[in-house]
């Protein structure tokens, strides 16, 4: 089920690049990105109501109130970088750059997480920073 969840994130956020590029033309960038993220809060708490699962917001820790905050801070900063990058540069150009995330991630989640960094990972890892490289040429 997680693949189908991740597919449909992948398709989901491509649509958003393209949607953004034509959205952002004569707008501000950090103006758009709050027009998004109000959007982005509405469909979520929706979620959250439609789900009946509000009720959960009691048995959060404070050690997940902390990470989901920062969590929610470091989306910010992304999605303001990101609009910005879109707005004066090519979406062709722009998204592949920021897919380097997953080398990044993959990266962290071996330091802090102490997950299992393979040959097959660092492999992807290279093709990935390669078929980037290649792309932004």
């Amino acid at each position: 089920m997680w693949f189908w969840f991740a597919l449909g994130s992948a398709v989901f956020a491509a649509l958003t690049s393209i949607l953004a590029k034509v959205g952002i033309e004569g707008v501000n960038s950090n103006l758009a990105t709050a027009i998004r993220t109000v959007v982005v809060v509405i469909m979520a708490w929706g979620m959250v109501f439609l789900t009946n699962t509000q009720g959960g917001l009691k048995s959060i820790s404070q050690k997940s109130w902390i990470f989901l905050i920062l969590s929610g801070l470091a989306t910010g900063a992304s999605w303001l970088c990101y609009y910005k990058a879109l707005q004066v540069g090519e979406a062709s150009k722009v998204v592949p750059i920021d897919k380097l995330r997953v080398i990044i991630t993959l990266v962290l989640a071996f330091v802090f997480l102490h997950e299992e960094f393979t040959a097959k990972s660092l492999i992807g890892c290279a093709l990935i920073g390669a078929g980037t490289l290649l792309m932004v040429l």
